[in-house]
C-alpha cells in the first residue's frame, strides 16, 4: 500500500484570505444549486418566449428548460434570427418585466390542454402533450401568454431584474435532438439575481475566449481539425504529439512504478464481445455502426464493431489462462483509442471528439484485495493531478438511481461496489458529493470534477468498481484453497480521455506549460549568424539528454526574436551574442503562467543544462 500522505496533502485548500485592497470575489451559482435561480432562469425563458412571438408572431415555440448558467427556447421560425433581432427581443423583454405580469399556475385536463394548444395552432406543443403525464400543468404571464410547463417559477415578473438577464446567441437545433426531425433555432439567454453576478459571468466569459483550446490550440500548432477526415476527429502536429507523448510517459513511468502490465489492443471487435459486456445492448446508440459482409450478416447482427471502451478486450487477455489468486491483483494498463457516434451538434474541439485515447487500465483483484486497490488507485490519480498542478476538485460518488431499469448485474452487487467506494473516501477525507444516476450501467464509479480557473467544472479522473463483467464473462481464479472463485475488477484512468485532459490543460495553463509538459522547452536566441554555430552546438548537446529545444535560425532582430518566443509561450529563453560564445555562457530569460518575463543574466551552459533536467524531473519550473 503506498503512503498516501503525499497526495492527500493536494487536496483543495482553502482560499488565503483576501487583503481589504482586493475586490471581493463575485459568486456565481449554477441553476442546480438554487431553487431561487432556478425560478430566475425558468421564468426569463418564458418572457424571453413571449417577446419572440410578439416580434415574430410566426414563430412556433417548443421546448425552454434552464441550463446550469442560463437558459434557452427552441423556435422554428420561418425568419432566421439576427443579432440585431436579440437586441430587440431583450427590449421587448424588458418591456414584459416592467409590466409587473403575474405568474400564474393552472391544472388542466388533457382534453383542454388539447382544445387550447390546436386553438393558437402549435403543433409542437401537441406532441410535448402527447408524453406528459397527469397533472396537465400551464403558467400563465398575464392573461397574454403560457405554456405547457411544470414550473417551478416566479410570482411576477417584478422580480426579474432586466439588468441582470442578457441574451447571447442563436444557434441551430434539430427537434427532439433527432437529425431526421425539423430543424429549429434556438435562442441561449443568461439570467442571475444582481447586474454584478452578470457583469462577472461577461467577465468570465471573456477571458475564456481569451484561453479557448481551439484558438490557443491554432495558435501554438498543437492539433487541427480537417474537414476531409471529419468532425470530432484531431490531427495532431509534431508539437501537438510531443504533448501527447509527454503526458503518456510521465503516466507509464508511474504505473510501472506501481505494477502495472502493459498490453495493446485492437481499435475493432466482433459485435459478440459488445453483447457479452453489455455495450451492445445498453451503449449501441452511442456506438459508430455495425460494419457486416452483407444484408443476411447485418439482419443477425454479426459483424464488427469499433469499440467504445478497451475492457473489453483486456478481459479477454485475462481469461486467456487460468489465473492463480497468486498472479493477483493482475494490473492491465492500455493507451487504447476509442470511439464513440457523438451527435455533431455535441462536438467541441477536444473535449468531446468522437475518436479519443483513454489511459485505460482494469485491475483483476481478489475480494480481499479490493479496498487497498482501489486505495492505491486513488492515490496514483491524485498523485497525476497534483504533478500537473491540478488542485481545485471534487469526488463524485457516480451511483445508480434505483428508478431506472438502465443497469446489468444484481442490487447485491450494485450495493458491494458501491459501499467499496464510499470506504474508499471517508478512508482517506476526500471532499465528495453523490451523483445518483451517473453510474456507468455496469458498475458505479468515483469521478474527479476539476474546477478550472474560471470555475468551470471538467469531469478527469475516474475509477469504478465492477463485480458484473466478471460475472457476464464468467471470469475466475484459483483461490488458495484450490476452489474455482470469481475476481472484482476495477476499472482506472487517472486522464480520463487525453484529449480533453489536453484541451482543458490548455484552457487552465492559457497555453503557458510547465517546463516539463512545454512541446519546446527551450529557444536558442543567437544575435547574429556568427553565433549560430554555439547555438547548434548546445542545442545537440540538450537534444542528447533529452530536452525539447529549438534554434531560432530565421534571422530577425533579437527584439523579435524574443516577442516571437513570448507569443509561443516558451518556458526558457536564452540569448548568445559575443560575450556569451566567449564565456560558454547563456543570457537566460524565463516565463511562467500569469508572469512577466525575467532577465536572469547570464548563466554558464552546464549550469543552465543541469537547472533544465531538474526542473524536468521534479515537474517544476526552472
Amino acid at each position: 500500500m503506498p503512503n498516501l500522505e503525499s497526495s492527500l496533502s493536494q487536496q483543495p485548500e482553502p482560499l488565503q484570505q483576501q487583503s481589504e485592497k482586493q475586490p471581493e470575489k463575485v459568486y456565481l451559482p449554477r441553476t442546480s444549486e438554487s431553487e431561487h435561480l432556478r425560478k430566475i432562469r425558468h421564468t426569463a425563458s418564458h418572457v424571453m418566449a413571449m417577446a419572440v412571438q410578439k416580434l415574430f408572431p410566426k414563430a412556433q415555440v417548443t421546448i425552454g428548460p434552464w441550463i446550469e448558467n442560463g437558459f434557452y427556447y427552441d423556435f422554428d421560425s420561418p425568419e432566421p434570427f439576427t443579432e440585431k433581432d436579440l437586441k430587440a427581443i431583450k427590449k421587448e423583454m424588458t418591456k414584459i418585466i416592467n409590466r409587473k405580469l403575474p405568474v400564474t399556475r393552472e391544472e388542466i385536463s388533457r382534453e383542454e390542454a388539447e382544445r387550447r394548444i390546436k386553438e393558437i395552432n402549435e403543433p409542437y406543443k401537441l406532441e410535448i402533450l402527447e408524453g406528459l403525464e397527469a397533472p396537465i400543468t400551464i403558467y400563465h404571464l398575464g392573461d397574454q401568454w403560457w405554456d405547457l410547463c411544470a414550473g417551478p417559477h416566479l410570482e411576477s415578473t417584478v422580480e426579474l431584474n432586466p439588468d441582470a438577464i442578457a441574451l447571447e446567441s442563436v444557434a441551430g437545433a434539430y427537434w427532439r435532438g433527432d437529425e431526421t426531425k425539423a430543424q429549429l433555432q434556438r435562442i441561449y439567454g443568461t439570467a442571475w439575481e444582481t447586474p454584478e453576478q452578470l457583469a462577472e459571468y461577461k467577465r468570465r466569459k471573456e477571458e475564456a475566449l481569451k484561453r479557448d483550446h481551439r484558438k490557443l490550440g491554432k495558435e501554438l500548432g498543437l492539433f487541427i481539425f480537417a474537414d476531409p477526415v471529419g468532425p470530432g476527429l484531431p490531427l495532431w502536429t509534431p508539437k501537438g504529439t510531443v504533448l501527447r507523448s509527454t503526458l503518456e510517459d510521465f503516466l507509464k513511468q508511474e504505473q510501472v512504478k506501481r505494477g502495472y502490465l502493459p498490453v495493446v489492443t485492437p481499435h475493432i471487435g466482433r459485435v459478440d464481445l459488445f453483447k457479452i459486456s453489455g455495450h451492445w445492448q445498453n451503449y449501441k446508440e452511442d456506438m459508430f455502426p455495425m460494419m457486416a459482409e452483407d444484408d443476411d450478416a447485418r439482419q443477425a447482427e454479426q459483424g464488427f464493431a469499433l469499440k467504445p471502451m478497451n475492457c473489453p478486450f483486456h478481459i479477454q487477455i485475462y481469461k486467456s489462462e487460468l489465473r492463480s489468486y497468486r498472479e493477483l491483483p493482475m494490473r492491465l494498463a492500455e493507451f487504447g483509442t476509442v470511439y464513440r457516434y457523438e451527435q455533431s451538434g455535441e462536438l467541441g474541439g477536444l473535449t468531446r471528439v468522437r475518436g479519443f485515447t483513454v489511459d485505460d487500465s482494469h485491475l483483476f483483484v481478489t475480494p480481499e484485495q479490493l479496498d487497498e486497490e482501489f486505495l492505491s488507485v486513488v492515490d496514483l490519480t491524485l498523485s497525476v493531478f497534483k504533478n500537473l498542478q491540478l488542485k481545485n476538485f471534487r469526488a463524485r460518488l457516480s451511483f445508480r438511481d434505483p428508478a431506472l431499469d438502465k443497469y446489468i448485474g444484481s442490487d447485491e452487487a450494485w450495493d458491494k461496489a458501491e459501499s467499496a467506494i464510499r470506504r474508499a473516501v471517508e478512508t482517506l477525507g476526500m471532499d465528495h458529493f453523490e451523483g445518483i444516476g451517473e453510474a456507468a450501467f455496469y458498475g458505479p464509479k468515483l469521478d474527479f470534477i476539476f474546477q478550472d480557473a474560471l470555475d468551470r467544472e471538467w469531469q478527469l479522473g475516474t475509477a469504478q468498481v465492477d463485480y458484473n463483467l466478471p460475472e457476464r464473462f464468467d471470469l475466475e481464479y484459483v483461490a488458495e484453497d484450490s476452489s474455482r472463485k470469481r475476481p472484482v475488477m476495477i476499472h482506472r484512468a487517472p486522464f480520463g480521455s487525453l484529449e480533453r485532459l489536453v484541451g482543458i490543460l490548455i484552457e487552465e495553463y492559457a497555453g503557458d506549460f510547465p517546463l516539463w509538459l512545454s512541446p519546446v522547452q527551450v529557444r536558442l536566441l543567437p544575435v547574429g549568424e556568427e553565433q549560430l554555430p554555439f547555438a547548434k552546438e548546445v542545442a545537440a548537446k540538450m537534444r542528447s539528454l533529452n530536452i525539447r529545444v529549438e534554434v531560432d535560425n530565421s534571422g530577425d532582430r533579437l527584439g523579435k526574436q524574443i516577442r516571437n518566443a513570448e507569443k509561443e509561450k516558451i518556458p526558457v529563453m536564452a540569448v548568445i551574442g559575443a560575450k556569451e560564445v566567449e564565456a560558454n555562457s547563456l543570457s537566460v530569460r524565463i516565463r511562467e503562467a500569469g508572469k512577466e518575463t525575467q532577465d536572469l543574466g547570464a548563466i554558464p551552459v552546464e549550469q543552465v543544462i543541469e537547472r533544465v533536467k531538474g526542473a524536468i524531473a521534479n515537474y517544476s519550473h526552472f
